[in-house]
Order: structure tokens, then C-alpha cells, then sequence
């Protein structure tokens, strides 16, 4: 739409056009009493974008200020590109975990790869360099071409991505699920290392200071992102393919190198990543904080296509493009940086005293609107909530065990669940070990990447039982902190800080808005508990196909410092001989079980219970013992139970096995899914130091060298088999999905 036959104010009030892009009517008489006036096309379009939930937190800014955001560990919470956390030596790690869902359901393998380039310019706008990518995934369950499709091509895209710019991807999860069908979610991770000096915010300051363009050029993809990325799908979204972003990771790594060397110049007032809402987001928001105004000749951008309007460059979401804030007269400085790696660096317009958002086309003002208006001041809502019915009815079930008849065979069926299964076809299209430093590779409880020039590693994981949040979110984000928490210690870290991307249905459902509510409730306490603050993320509502909305899916991206890498521990036993140990308590709990799901096809009932004092002690127990040099391999325990955990510890082992005895009933010792469990090995000769520290845990049994799993009852053999034949079941379960015929 050329800027002539753009709507005229009236028209847009009139014919209610500004609903088309996701504003209320009381939201245009806002806009409406801001400015004093009707809004023209391209404010509309301003204020539409900024004011969506993918950008204001409209719905859930009163739910994220419940999170722990401060320790003395955080030096950025929330509120910029990424957090930063403390790790020693003037040295810090800075993360942050996105989503790009909506993309990614309606053409997967940019939705992806876009999701990537995105997170991976929020850490280096911070000044940090990417060192590690981690994602979350959750599918359908690979049983149409449909959902086979999408697994297949998001995977590929964040492969893509990632291995050309040379970051490695180094860990994630992923789950399967019906509820996610029609509505993947993709979870994108970037952690990066920073000293304190260089550390970077994106503000606008300074009266007068100039604001330079630089990176790709603009085009008219992903127009409206924001909006699309904050209503449910449907069958029209398939219409809105020109939403997605097409991404460019060679021009990516031109800009990372470029912004890293530039970030070292005093010249540099402030620097932002032109993410959701592009132009529009990067501008309000730095001015916004600063205090400031902007002031920008739209004539100047950069573009790739031809008569493009202020409202088309406004609203752009053109990847690989950064927004910085220069020191008047030093604009050659910084542009002769990005002229070496080919890059453009353009001034386009400068900082003013008025607080305003101007914006200038073709020689005349075709946007006026406070800049605090659009960024802070966005509006609020206090959104209704109320308890399903469904929440009671599974409180009031007792926890009960599946029927098993045969243990050996329901064990090989849970290893061959493609959420529990080898996600080896996946991380083999990962580029791991770019740039040499990772220490520990996907397939452990967590990666670990070692920060150069020290002894030191960095612990990272994402986790998330989206099945215990939909029985019983308070509880479920409990278990997602603490569980993430649990990775890090069994690798040999001390958890640091979370990020997380909060994936909820539609919020103006009071049922989801309490799922919302109560998850956060769940995740606060645990990381007060953990003492692992909130240092950003991402809310993704409106994550709903036809009506039906995803399970509640708040994803926890934690990272963690192992102080020597002679700490660093993973989960595959290491020799025969060695003593097996189970800490922690196993009570009959199978509600959202993989055993549940597996014998009822479906999930119901109570999710495990967590004690988060019991959680924080065995933790610190072990990482104690860890950091002592007595624990030889470590593991928590989690789908699947106990049978499932032992099985994976022999997975990663030459001609090794386990011989254990489990106490109480055999279902609920083999299968149950209580929390706060790690099994782990120990020198013979380490064993009663071990049981000193760690005062609950039971040995169950030996690491042999006969490459069998044996697990024994009270009554004798339980199950027994080599490990061979676990793991071809492990193994090959994924591949077969996706060969079958669905």
C-alpha cells in the first residue's frame, strides 16, 4: 500500500481498521487522548505493534513482577537485550531464551532460524560474545506428515542457522505431545561471555547524539510480526506467510564481529538489536529509557525494495539489523568499522530533548507520538482469573499405580516415547564443538562450556514438564526451576540465574490467565529457594489452534558456574565395581507420567509433589560431594522414573552395566516420576565419605562389567536385559517415527 492510499485518520477510526491490527477500541481512544488528535496509518501502526502483547507484557507484566529478579550475583535483570550475571574475575555470563512459535508453525525452517539470529543479537547487543546456543522444543506426536514436517524442518532450521554463524549448539529438550500439533513451540537460547567493562545497554542518551542504522537492509518481511506473534492460529494464518522473516546468518556473523569490535569504542552511547516490531521497538524503547526523544529521516534507511512507506520501514521486522546510539561528530569512527566487514552503517536521524517519536519521510513529519507512550507506558491489564474445573477433580484422585504387566517390555516401550527417546537424530545436525570449548556434549543432564583463558566451565540447560504445569501449575513451576536446577548440579555447576519463555493459551480465558498466575507463583518460589534469580525472557501467549490451546508451557533456561572443571560430572557410569547410589525419596506418584501416558494414553490426577527446602539441601549435598571428588557419574531422575535413568546411565558407557536392588512395590520403584531423585556412582573407596555428606542417599547396587541391566525387587528379578538391546530401543525411536507412514 503506497503512502497515498494509505487510509486517512478518519477512515481508520471509522471503518475500525485499526482492529485489523490487533488494537481494541479502547485502546484507539487511548491513543486517540495521548495524542490530542486521531492517530494517521503509520502511528496506528506504532502504537498497534508496541502495544501488543509480544512487545508490552500488556497481559502479563502484572504476573512477571512476582519473579526474584535481584541478587548479588545479577548485574542486568530485566529490561534490556539480555541479564548478566557475576562469574568472578570481572568476567560475566549473559543469556537469554526466546520464542518464535508463531513463525515457526506456519513456515517452520525460518520461524527457526530467525528465532536463533534474534536471541543471538540480544546477547551481543549487550556487548557479550555468543559462545553457546541451547533450545526447547515441543511437537506433536510424529504421527502425521503435518507434525513430521514441522519437527523435521524447525530442527533444520536452527541447524542451519547456527552452524553457519559458528555458534555451537550445545544442548535443549524436546517433548512430544498432541496438544502441540498445530501449534509447535520453539524455544531459542544464547548464552555469552562479557567482561564487566565492555558490558553495553541500549539507551538513547545524549541531546543531539546521532542514531546510525547499520546491517541489513529493510524489506517488507515480517511486517506486523509482533501482532501475528500475539493472536491464536488458524487456518488463515497460513495467509500470513509474509509475516516470517527470512534470515541471513553469514551477514549475521559480519555484524556480530562488527558490533563486538565496536562495542570497545568509547564513540558507542548505546546499542539495540532491531528485533519484534524493528524499527518501531528498538527506537521508542531506547529513547524511553534514556529519558530522550528520537528524531529519524526515514529517507536514509537502507531499504531492498522499492517505495517502501514510513509505515512498511516502521514496522519491519527485516533481520540481522542493529540500532545504535553515537557521539555526535564520531560517526566516521563507527562507520569505518562496519565499512571493513562490508556491513551498512548509515546516520539516520539523532537524539532530541522532547520525549518524542518523530519521524521524518519525503520531507514531511508522518509521525509525532511520545516515545514514552509507546514503550513504558503501554497499557496494563489485570486480566480475570479462575480455577478450571478440571484442577479440583484432579486433586481430589488418589495417586494410584498403572497396571504393568511386563516390566522389561513397558521399560523399552518408555525408552521408545519420543519424548524420553535418543534425541541423537537431532543433535547430530548440531555443530557442538565450534570453537573448541565445549566440554560436555548434548546427551547429559547439562552442557558445559569451558570459559577460556580459566578453569572455570559454564553449566547450561532448559527444562520444562509442561504435563505437571497443566495438572497443577503451581507445583509444575516448582518442578521446572528445580529440575533445571537439578541438571546443573549433576554436572558439577552451582546454578547462577534462569531466563525463561513463558508459552501460555489465550490469557483473555480465565483459565489460562490462572494457569499463567499460578505457574509464576510456582517458578518465584523455587528460585528464591535455589537462589537462581529471573534475569529476563519472553512472554508467548495467544499459543492456540482452533480454540484448543497448548498445554502450559513455561520453559526454564538455566545456567550455571562449575568453579573447576575438575568438577564437571556426567551422567554415564564410568567403571565396574563402582557403588550405585539413589537419593531421594520414590513415593507412588504417576500423575503426567510417561507410564501414565504410556498405559492410559492420556494424563491425569496429581503431579509429583516437591518440597523446595528438601530440593536445596540434597542439591547442595551432592554439588558438595561433587566438588570433593567423590562422585564419579551423576544423573537426576526424571521421565520414566528410576529404571529409565539407570538404563540411560549405562547408554554412554564401553561394556559396562548396573546391578541394583530397588525396595517397595515394583511399579512405583521402576517407574515412578517423584522429585528430587538422582542415581549416582562412587568409588568403593569414596563410599563412606560419600555417605557422610550426603546423608540420604541408599546404595541400591554395583556398575558391572558385564553390559547387562539388571534391576531386582524384593521378590527377586525385575527386569534384566543387555544394554545393547535398551539402547537399540533408545536409540532408533525417533528415525522410525519418521519413517513410518502416518
Amino acid at each position: 500500500m503506497s503512502a497515498k492510499h494509505e487510509p486517512t485518520s478518519a477512515q481508520i477510526k471509522e471503518q475500525k481498521l485499526y482492529a485489523q491490527m490487533g488494537m481494541s477500541d479502547e485502546e484507539f481512544e487511548m491513543v486517540e487522548k495521548i495524542l490530542g488528535r486521531l492517530p494517521n496509518w503509520t502511528e496506528t501502526g506504532l502504537f498497534s505493534v508496541m502495544w501488543s502483547e509480544h512487545c508490552s507484557y500488556k497481559n502479563s507484566k502484572p504476573v512477571l513482577r512476582k519473579f526474584p529478579t535481584k541478587g548479588p550475583q545479577v548485574l542486568q535483570g530485566p529490561g534490556e537485550g539480555a541479564g548478566i550475571v557475576d562469574i568472578g574475575d570481572e568476567q560475566a555470563v549473559v543469556f537469554k531464551m526466546e520464542s518464535h512459535n508463531h513463525p515457526s508453525a506456519i513456515e517452520p525452517y525460518q520461524g527457526a532460524a530467525t528465532g536463533v539470529g534474534g536471541i543471538i543479537r540480544d546477547v551481543f547487543s549487550m556487548g557479550a560474545r555468543p559462545i553457546a546456543m541451547l533450545n526447547s522444543l515441543r511437537f506433536g506426536e510424529l504421527k502425521t506428515e503435518r507434525g513430521k514436517y514441522l519437527f523435521e524442518e524447525v530442527v533444520a532450521g536452527i541447524a542451519g542457522y547456527g552452524n553457519c554463524i559458528g555458534i555451537p549448539t550445545v544442548g535443549g529438550e524436546i517433548q512430544f505431545d498432541p496438544c502441540y500439533e498445530g501449534n509447535p513451540l520453539v524455544n531459542a537460547m544464547c548464552v555469552g561471555l562479557i567482561d564487566h567493562k565492555d558490558i553495553q545497554r541500549g539507551i538513547a542518551a545524549g541531546v543531539g547524539n546521532t542514531v546510525m542504522y547499520v546491517g541489513a537492509k529493510t524489506g517488507r518481511d515480517g511486517i506486523h510480526g509482533a501482532t501475528f506473534a500475539s493472536e491464536e492460529l488458524s487456518e488463515a494464518s497460513e495467509e500470513k506467510r509474509p509475516a516470517v522473516q527470512v534470515g541471513d546468518p553469514f551477514m549475521e556473523k559480519l555484524l556480530l564481529e562488527a558490533c563486538l569490535e565496536v562495542v570497545k569504542s568509547d564513540a558507542l552511547v548505546g546499542i539495540q538489536d532491531m528485533g519484534a516490531a524493528g524499527l518501531t521497538s528498538s527506537s521508542a524503547e531506547m529513547a524511553s529509557k534514556a529519558g530522550s526523544g528520537v528524531e529519524m529521516n526515514l529517507d536514509l534507511v537502507p531499504q531492498r525494495e522499492t517505495e517502501m512507506t514510513a509505515y512498511e520501514m516502521m514496522l519491519s521486522e527485516s533481520q540481522e539489523r542493529m540500532l545504535l546510539v553515537v557521539k555526535k561528530g564520531r560517526e566516521d569512527e563507527i562507520k569505518a568499522i562496519f565499512d571493513k566487514y562490508g556491513l551498512d552503517a548509515v546516520a539516520i536521524g539523532h537524539v532530541t530533548d522532547d520525549k518524542m517519536l518523530r519521524l521524518v519521510h519525503k520531507g514531511e513529519v508522518v509521525a509525532e507520538v511520545p516515545a514514552d507512550a509507546l514503550a513504558e507506558d503501554a497499557p496494563v491489564y489485570h486480566k480475570p482469573s479462575a480455577e478450571p474445573a478440571y484442577f479440583a477433580e484432579f486433586q481430589a484422585m488418589d495417586n494410584v499405580e498403572p497396571e504393568v504387566q511386563d516390566y522389561k517390555e513397558t521399560l523399552k516401550s518408555l525408552l521408545q516415547a519420543p519424548t524420553v527417546a535418543s534425541k541423537e537424530w537431532v543433535y547430530d545436525q548440531y555443530d557442538y564443538q565450534v570453537r573448541t570449548s565445549t566440554v560436555v556434549t548434548p546427551g547429559s543432564d547439562s552442557a558445559v562450556v569451558r570459559v577460556r583463558g580459566t578453569n572455570k566451565g559454564l553449566a547450561m540447560t532448559t527444562d520444562c514438564n509442561s504435563r505437571y504445569i497443566y495438572l497443577d501449575p503451581e507445583t509444575g513451576g516448582k518442578i521446572a526451576v528445580a529440575e533445571a536446577a537439578r541438571n546443573i548440579i549433576a554436572s558439577g555447576g552451582q546454578p547462577l540465574a534462569i531466563t525463561d519463555c513463558l508459552n501460555f493459551g489465550n490469557p483473555e480465558k480465565p483459565e489460562i490467565f490462572w494457569q499463567i498466575e499460578k505457574s509464576a507463583d510456582g517458578i518465584s518460589a523455587a528460585c528464591t529457594a535455589l537462589n537462581s534469580p529471573v534475569i529476563g525472557g519472553n512472554v508467548s501467549l495467544y499459543n492456540e489452534r482452533s480454540g484448543e490451546a497448548v498445554y502450559p508451557t513455561p520453559t526454564i533456561g538455566m545456567v550455571g558456574l562449575v568453579q573447576d572443571l575438575a568438577h564437571v560430572t556426567t551422567q554415564e557410569v564410568k567403571r565396574a565395581s563402582d557403588v550405585v547410589y539413589l537419593i531421594g525419596e520414590t513415593k507412588t506418584e504417576f500423575g503426567g507420567s510417561e507410564l501414565q501416558k504410556l498405559v492410559h494414553g492420556k494424563i491425569f490426577g496429581q503431579a509429583p509433589t516437591i518440597d523446595l527446602d528438601i530440593e536445596a539441601a540434597r542439591q547442595q549435598a551432592l554439588l558438595t560431594a561433587i566438588r570433593e571428588g567423590l562422585v564419579q557419574s551423576a544423573h537426576d531422575v526424571s521421565e520414566g522414573g528410576v529404571s529409565v535413568a539407570l538404563v540411560e546411565k549405562a547408554f554412554g558407557a564401553n561394556d559396562l552395566g548396573l546391578y541394583v536392588t530397588l525396595e517397595g512395590s515394583a511399579v512405583t520403584a521402576l517407574f515412578s516420576e517423584s522429585q528430587s531423585r538422582f542415581v549416582v556412582t562412587v568409588k568403593e573407596e569414596n563410599a563412606a565419605r560419600f555417605e557422610e555428606v550426603v546423608s540420604e542417599a541408599k546404595k541400591v547396587g554395583i556398575v558391572t562389567d558385564d553390559a547387562k541391566v539388571t534391576i531386582n525387587g524384593e521378590q527377586g528379578v525385575l527386569l534384566e536385559g543387555t544394554v545393547d538391546e535398551f539402547r537399540t530401543a533408545w536409540k532408533g525411536a525417533i528415525p522410525c517415527l519418521l519413517k513410518s507412514e502416518a
